[in-house]
């Protein structure tokens, strides 16, 4: 199975111009998730924001998750929640959003924390740390726990990639079902539309190389 494209908003984002920026980036190719960040701007600009977001990103096929917040996600009619780990969001996510709605968890520090979280039955986990500055490749950790994870457990997990598209190869080959990308998208030289498009195309010859191989 080909990994699919899992899209951070950038920390920086412009509230009045990002909805544009978003579907210039969804118009290069398949984008399977949007998870749009908690950034501390607040619930009346959080909402304004995504309910902006919410029509475009599902349009095209992808489904749209808020960090942490599961009151402005409902009202926006997200697809769901994405939660860090430790914080008491979960239990209150899991149940407003399951069984229809999507529930994830990252901030995942330790083999352990990601394995009591999927007990609970979320829908993902969520390897790479929001909250770090980015470099240009994947930290050696997020790489090491998607592979572990991916090679023991059916939850789905997904894999932050670096600000180079060569991270992007370097994530795959974990075997990670789904791929996070942030500023190799919305700061790439060419736009996003040609980021998400380049990551694809690196997804579809990863796959089509594991295929001739097995």
């Amino acid at each position: 199975m080909t990994p699919r494209l899992y899209l951070v908003t950038p920390a920086d984002l412009d509230i009045d111009s990002f909805a544009d920026r978003l579907a210039e980036a969804l118009s290069g190719g398949d984008v399977a998730c949007l998870l749009v960040t908690d950034e501390g701007r607040g619930e009346a600009a959080s909402q304004k924001l995504v309910e902006r977001l919410v029509p475009i990103a599902q349009a095209a096929g992808t489904a749209v998750l808020l960090q942490n917040d599961t009151r402005t996600a409902g009202r926006c009619r997200a697809d769901g929640v994405h939660v860090d780990s430790g914080t008491e969001d979960l239990a209150r996510a899991l149940e407003t959003f399951r069984p229809d709605g999507i529930v994830g968890v990252g901030d995942l520090r330790t083999r352990h924390d990601a394995m009591s979280v999927a007990e609970l039955g979320v829908d993902y986990v969520f390897f790479g740390l929001l909250d770090q500055p980015e470099e240009a490749e994947a930290h050696a950790k997020t790489l090491k726990f998607a592979a572990w994870w991916a090679d023991v457990f059916e939850t789905p997990c997904v894999a932050l990639a670096g600000t180079s598209m060569d991270s992007v190869e370097a994530c795959a080959a974990t075997g990670a079902d789904f791929i996070a990308l942030r500023g190799a998208v919305w700061n790439h030289p060419e736009g996003p539309a040609a980021a998400v498009n380049a990551a694809n195309a690196i997804l579809a010859r990863h796959s089509l190389s594991v295929a001739e191989d097995g």
